[in-house]
């Protein structure tokens, strides 16, 4: 199936995890893509090799999300080398661990900047590109903001993270029913806990490889589940979706 044939999709953070799994499963579909990347140059490339390998173009661009001007940057350059985006999905994001009392303002400036700012500087220069192109005459795009199960449960020790999380899933239902008159759909994926090579760095391997005793489906998420997911909210088939909130997390937050 090439439900993105024609189309152009801008990932952040799609060096590797969850990132590269959506645009690999973006690109699948046939979508070119704009891999982002802030400190993996040789992962973002196998990405880009891989993307090539399915046919499809792909372009790799250096940004920070928390520079705001550096994505300014990131998206003249893809606008100019492919011409417009039709899918953006803001997937970069950064976390700190300990609690209020232990850690520094640095450490959660730092997460505030990358996880909160950063996805709202790539939503709405998304936004704005794709309003353009929608008075230019081009169909309404796809947004799709990926926040975190910490964004409706609290977690000690994540304070800023999972309150930056929180904020997402409100930002996507506000942009949501701002852009809804441009048909740009905008909407929220919540992964519970995925198996990512940003997570084992985290927490260690033994915790990941432990992780699915506390999962109803007894394992943990992969991230090629994400990858689909997005792909459903960023096709045509989900036109009428807009401003929700996908949880994909195993039952994690089912009561037990």
């Amino acid at each position: 199936m090439q439900r993105f044939d024609g189309k152009v999709a801008l990932i952040t953070g799609a060096s590797r995890g969850i990132g590269r799994a959506i645009a690999l499963r973006l690109a699948q579909e046939g979508a070119d893509v704009v891999v982002n990347y802030r400190s993996h140059p040789e992962e973002a490339r196998q990405v880009a090799d891989s993307i090539a390998q399915l046919g499809r173009r792909a372009l790799m661009l250096q940004a920070d999300v928390a520079d705001r001007d550096a994505v300014e940057r990131m998206m003249d350059a893809a606008v100019q080398h492919f011409g417009h985006i039709d899918v953006a999905v803001a997937n970069a994001a950064s976390q700190n661990l300990g609690t209020i009392l232990e850690t520094s303002w640095e450490e959660n400036l730092r997460t505030f900047q990358v996880s909160l700012f950063g996805v709202f500087h790539v939503c709405q220069l998304a936004a704005q590109q794709m309003v353009r192109q929608v008075q230019a005459g081009r169909a309404g795009g796809k947004i799709i903001i990926m926040s975190s199960i910490m964004g409706i449960t609290p977690y000690p020790g994540r304070a800023a993270y999972t309150t930056s999380k929180a904020a997402l899933i409100h930002l996507g239902r506000t942009l949501a029913l701002e852009l809804a008159p441009y048909h740009i759909n905008v909407n929220v994926v919540s992964p519970g806990w995925f198996d990512t090579p940003g997570e084992r760095e985290l927490l260690g391997d033994q915790a990941v490889e432990e992780g699915w005793r506390y999962i109803p489906w007894k394992r943990l998420g992969r991230p090629d589940e994400i990858g689909a997911a997005v792909a459903y909210l960023a096709s045509e088939e989900a036109d009428f979706v807009t401003g929700t909130n996908f949880v994909i997390d195993g039952g994690g937050e089912l009561p037990s």
